[in-house]
């Protein structure tokens, strides 16, 4: 890689240190809180689109598409179910 990093770059290393953070975070909580997975992911994602509306990378902009909406769904059960949890 030549070409110096820019600030869509370290964007997207931002979104990438989000989406690793959420999946260590998911694998070593016990019971991991849905808000802060989801919510890190969303985050990750939508950070890395930001790099990628700028560097295109099409399959990794369709992927990020997937992973935001995956976010949103689960945020979206969480908010769901936070009523019947006793």
């Amino acid at each position: 890689m030549d070409a110096p990093l820019d600030i869509y770059s370290y964007v997207g290393f931002v979104g990438t240190a989000c989406i690793i953070s959420a999946y260590f975070y998911l694998t070593a909580a016990d019971k991991p809180n849905p808000y802060i997975l989801h919510g890190t992911n969303l985050a990750g994602a939508a950070l890395l689109t930001v790099s990628l509306l700028v560097h295109t990378n099409v399959p990794s902009l369709v992927l990020e598409g997937f992973w935001a909406a995956i976010a949103i769904w689960g945020l979206a059960k969480a908010w769901r179910n936070k009523g019947k949890q006793a």
